[in-house]
This record gives structure tokens, C-alpha cells and sequence, in this order.
């Protein structure tokens, strides 16, 4: 109990306080998925997914369930649409605190398991966007829980065994159907390293699949039934030796059971997904950032590694957790990656530095290295805090920059932008890593020569949530370049209905302004494309698609148009409009133009 105690206290501190209202949700997947949830709720319809106004037929519902949940609840917010991944956090640190105290036989193991996940960057920094993927680490975790404490019964009994359906049905739910594969495959494999396949027909199978099958299935079917296809869509062929996936016309579209089964997972798997709008990182970036998302306990995983692999004969959790990491991450290696498909990856990693850090009389060597690399990080801190001069009051950080756009691909891709000019501005933050690096390290590193283990993991704990304050305060600085909210901010006074609020490029560029002005009827000059792409096919997508010269006759016309636009898009050059234009507000480089004055 002790241990819930300071894990919810370091939870309420750090993920359910500051950080949920700030910064403003972000273009792209941050605010498109806040808008899927907010359109449940408008259309009143929990089982076809809207973005815009037009089907969004490419994701599992149980995240955008929760979310119109909390929009219920609390009203549409920022800090709403956080609050999910916020008790996801909250859930995924006390399974794992669990976990390792009953795995490990070890409260102390089970204290820093909780106190790892809560500090590590990078599953804060993904939940703070609005993305399922925490959620994924949560049922993945609950499944191979309750496979674990299966282990420890001679004939497992049906708590477990319908838990771990339960777990592997709410993944499904969340992430389709890898919500199975994973937890299943990493059971099996389990299963017959150890000779012990047989144990399979004592799991309750019958029982279990039917529960597993009663929560996934109904969602499915009805997605399916409201959602056929139509007109001609043609199939996917085999031409000169190679898959040929047909693209969709107008009113000729697959329905959602080929979009979603077919296309976004199978397809998506062998990198023939259509449209192609999506990029993968590279296999040795993707590996690579797992050392960073574990910041700063990753100094920690290669002596984890060396004792869980030390034995002769693995012990049985061990062996669990090593499947269990290497089948995710060996998965995505013969496929396209994102950066934050590693986070499932995470929690077991996480299990088996916590049960090292609790054994571990002796660190000599691991102190010197996170002394090391604290000082290294506090060294190249103060180099810019030395070099960047703080710019003017009231700079467009945007404008600081560098443009470096084959790197947007990443999630992160807009922070490769920032220079040492750039760096002015994020002196506090700058500072802060400085004290969170260099102290926490040092902290470590004396309280442990000190003969004082557990207050030495405990200042390291502490150090890091002051790092994530820094990586939070950084974002919140950044978040002009990143989102269009304070252009929504800035036009909401002057909106009035009738009124047309058009993008230039894609929807996901300024999605913020959907959410922000609670519109779901944004219109798109040249972007016909990524996620709203298929769904526009269907015979009831709104009319919404504009060109260069539909725009420009409206633009002469009596309606009143704001434009947002990105003036350094090498993609889209701005537009040359026709008569009187306006520039309404300028924000992060980009600009709301209007065919009418400010009111």
C-alpha cells in the first residue's frame, strides 16, 4: 500500500496537474483524435469514427470511447482530452509496481518499477499526446500479468485466464489485431521454449475465447454493417510479381472490413497500405530510441540484461520478459516503424532494471556512467546557455529556426529546427538540465558510495521527473510551431456562422483549429490526402475538397473566408489570391489570411 501511496502522489504531481492543461493539443494526430472523439459525441455515434465531418475508418474505438468519456464528463478541453492517457499512466504504474513485486518477491523492486515508468521521458512525452499507444502498453502488461500468475498455480484457474482474454479483447479494441498477436504469440513461444505446450488445454480455452470474443467481436460486426462497400472498388491483384492494391474513386470505394482489416493491417504491414502517407524511421533509429524513451534509467539496462541472461538456465521471468521484448521489437523489424511503436516494448525492459536496481549491492560501475553522462548532458546545457543569447521580447520563435522537412516525418522532427539562436528562448529548461542531469547523478553516485541504495534510486527518481518538468516546460515554448490553437484563439471572436474556415494542405497541418472552434466542416485547398483521403470517397463525404481556382472564385465572393496557410511549405506555395487580402494573425509561422478586415 505504501508503495500505491507514492506512485499516486508522484502520478497526481506530474501527470495530473500542470501538464494536462498545457501546451494546447498539437496539429496533426494530437488534435485530430481529440476531434474524433468530440464528433462521437456531436453525431452521436459510437460506432463509425468521424474526423471533419468524413469517415475515419483506419482506427480502434476504445481510446476515442474514453476520451468522449471524458469530454462528458468534464466538457471539451485540453485537460479533458488528456485525462485518459493520464489514468492510463496511473494504471500502467501500478501493474507494474505488481508485477515486479510479486515476480520478484520484492516491494522494493515493485516501488522503483512504478517510479521508472512515471519518470521515464519517453512514455511522458507520449502521453502527452493524444495517441493510443500507452493504452496498448497498458493491456499488454495486464495480459502477460495474468499469464505470469497463472504460472504460479498447478491448474490455472479461470480469474486469470479470463483476465488475460479480458486484456487481450481491450487491446484489440485500442489497437486492433496486435492486441492479440503479441500477448498471444509471446505466450506461446514461452510455452514452447519451455517444453510445455500442453499446458495449454488447462488455460479454459472454450471459455476464455468466448469472453475474449463477447467484448471484441460486436464492435466489428457493427462497424462493418454501417460501413459497406460501394460501388466497384476493384481487388487487390498480383501483377509482374507484385501486389497491385486498387485506389478508390468516387462513390467506387472498399467498405470499412477491407479499409480496416486488409488495408491499414495487412497492408500497412507490408508497406502497401494506400494512400502511402505515412513514413517509417529507420531500424537503427527505431532500436536506438529505446535508449532514449528509458532516459535516465537506460544507463541502467545493459547490467539489467547481463543479469537477467547470466544464468545458465533462464529463470522463468526472465525468460518471459526477454520474449516478450524481443518478439514486439523483432515484429516492426521486417515492417514500417513509427518512433513510439517501441513504447509496448518498454514495460519489460522496465520490470528488469527495477529487479536489478533492487538487487544490486554494488553500482561502481553504473554510477560512473550516469555521472558521466549527467555531466556530459549538463556540458553541452550550459554550452548553449553560454552561447544562446536570449532573443528579443515577443519573437516569433518560428522564425529562429532552421527548415529541415525530410525530418517532420518523426514526431518530434520540428525540434531537429532549433539552433543556438533558437535556443535563447528555452534557457530555463536549459537550466533545468543542467540541475536535473548533473544533481541527480551525483546525487546517485555519493549516496551510493555511501552504502545508501535506496535513497540513491529515489534521488534519481526525483531528478528525473525534474527533467521531465524541463522537457514539458520546452514543449509548452515550442507548442506555437506545433499547433495553430492560438490562431484559432485569435479568429473565435470574429467567427460567425456561414463563415468558412479553409486550409491550405492537409487537414492534419491545422487540425487544431476543428477542435478549438468546434467545427467539423473545415474546407482543404490541395489537400485531398492522409487521413481523410479514403473516407472522401464515400458517396456522403461533404463536399469540403477546394482548388487554387474554386478557392479564388469564392474568394471574390460574399461569404467570408479565413485561410489558414504555412508560407514556408516547399509542398504548397501560397496562394495568389484574388482582390482585398487580410493577414488576421501570424502564430509559429503560420498566418490566417481572410478575404474581409478584422472586425
Amino acid at each position: 500500500m505504501k508503495n500505491r501511496l507514492i506512485l499516486l502522489a508522484c502520478w497526481l504531481a506530474v501527470y495530473c496537474s500542470f501538464t494536462l492543461f498545457a501546451p494546447p493539443l498539437l496539429d496533426d494526430a494530437d488534435s485530430v483524435h481529440a476531434e474524433v472523439a468530440r464528433e462521437m459525441l456531436v453525431r452521436h455515434d459510437f460506432v463509425t469514427l468521424h474526423a471533419n465531418g468524413i469517415r475515419y475508418l483506419e482506427k480502434a474505438p476504445l481510446y476515442y470511447w474514453s476520451m468522449a468519456a471524458s469530454f462528458r464528463l468534464f466538457g471539451v478541453s485540453t485537460a479533458a482530452a488528456r485525462v485518459p492517457l493520464a489514468l492510463a499512466m496511473l494504471l500502467l504504474a501500478l501493474l507494474l509496481e505488481s508485477f515486479a513485486r510479486r515476480a520478484f518477491s520484492s516491494s522494493q523492486a515493485g516501488l522503483y518499477a512504478g517510479l521508472i515508468a512515471l519518470s521515464s521521458f519517453g512514455l511522458f512525452i507520449f502521453s502527452r499526446i493524444d495517441i493510443p499507444d500507452i493504452l496498448v502498453c497498458d493491456w499488454l502488461v495486464l495480459a502477460l500479468y495474468a499469464f505470469w500468475r497463472t504460472e504460479a498455480e498447478a491448474v490455472p484457474s479461470r480469474r486469470w485466464c479470463w483476465l488475460f482474454a479480458v486484456a487481450c479483447a481491450l487491446n484489440v479494441l485500442t489497437k486492433g489485431l496486435i492486441g492479440i498477436v503479441f500477448p498471444a504469440g509471446i505466450v506461446a513461444a514461452s510455452l514452447i521454449l519451455t517444453r510445455r505446450t500442453g499446458r495449454i488445454r488447462h488455460f479454459h480455452p472454450l471459455s476464455s475465447l468466448a469472453l475474449f470474443l463477447a467484448l471484441a467481436v460486436p464492435w466489428h460486426v457493427l462497424a462493418a454493417l454501417a460501413n459497406p462497400a460501394q460501388g466497384t472498388p476493384g481487388d487487390v491483384s498480383w501483377t509482374n510479381g507484385h501486389l497491385t492494391v486498387p485506389l478508390p474513386t468516387d462513390g467506387n470505394v472498399h467498405g470499412w472490413a477491407w479499409f480496416y482489416f486488409v488495408n491499414e493491417q495487412a497492408l500497412r504491414y507490408l508497406n502497401l497500405r494506400v494512400p502511402r502517407d505515412y513514413d517509417t524511421v529507420p531500424l537503427w533509429l527505431f532500436l536506438g530510441l529505446i535508449f532514449v524513451w528509458l532516459l535516465p534509467w537506460s544507463v541502467f539496462l545493459p547490467t539489467a540484461l547481463a543479469r537477467a541472461l547470466k544464468q545458465r538456465k533462464l529463470e522463468p521471468i526472465n525468460l518471459l520478459l526477454l520474449l516478450w521484448t524481443a518478439i514486439r521489437l523483432a515484429f516492426f523489424c521486417f515492417s514500417t516503424c513509427q518512433e513510439y511503436y517501441v513504447l509496448p516494448a518498454l514495460p519489460p525492459l522496465i520490470l528488469l532494471i527495477a529487479h536489478d536496481e533492487a538487487l544490486a549491492s554494488s553500482r561502481r560501475i553504473v554510477s560512473r556512467a550516469l555521472l558521466a553522462a549527467g555531466a556530459f548532458a549538463a556540458t553541452v546545457a550550459l554550452y548553449f546557455l553560454i552561447h544562446a543569447k536570449p532573443p528579443a521580447a515577443n519573437t516569433d520563435l518560428a522564425s529562429l529556426l532552421s527548415q529541415n522537412p525530410a525530418d517532420y516525418a518523426l514526431s518530434f522532427g520540428h525540434f531537429l529546427d532549433l539552433n543556438a539562436r533558437a535556443l535563447g528562448i528555452f534557457r530555463f529548461s536549459l537550466w533545468l538540465v543542467v540541475v536535473g542531469w548533473l544533481g541527480g547523478a551525483l546525487a546517485y553516485f555519493l549516496l551510493r558510495r555511501n552504502g545508501k541504495p535506496r535513497l540513491a534510486t529515489l534521488s534519481l527518481a526525483a531528478a528525473s521527473f525534474v527533467f521531465l518538468f524541463a522537457s514539458w516546460k520546452a514543449l509548452a515554448i515550442f507548442s506555437p510551431v506545433l499547433s495553430s490553437e492560438s490562431l484559432a484563439q485569435a479568429i473565435a471572436p470574429q467567427l460567425r456562422p456561414g463563415d468558412m474556415i479553409a486550409i491550405h494542405g492537409e487537414y492534419e497541418a491545422g487540425s487544431t483549429l476543428g477542435f478549438y472552434l468546434r467545427r467539423d466542416d473545415l474546407h482543404l485547398v490541395e489537400g485531398r490526402s492522409s487521413n481523410l483521403w479514403y473516407g472522401s470517397f464515400f458517396p456522403d463525404a461533404p463536399r469540403i475538397f477546394e482548388t487554387r481556382e474554386s478557392l479564388a472564385a469564392k474568394w471574390r465572393g460574399p461569404q467570408r473566408i479565413f485561410l489558414w496557410q504555412d508560407p514556408s511549405d516547399p509542398d504548397r506555395p501560397p496562394l495568389a489570391l484574388p482582390a482585398q487580402v487580410y493577414i488576421i494573425a501570424s502564430s509559429g509561422g503560420k498566418q490566417i489570411l481572410s478575404n474581409r478586415p478584422s472586425l
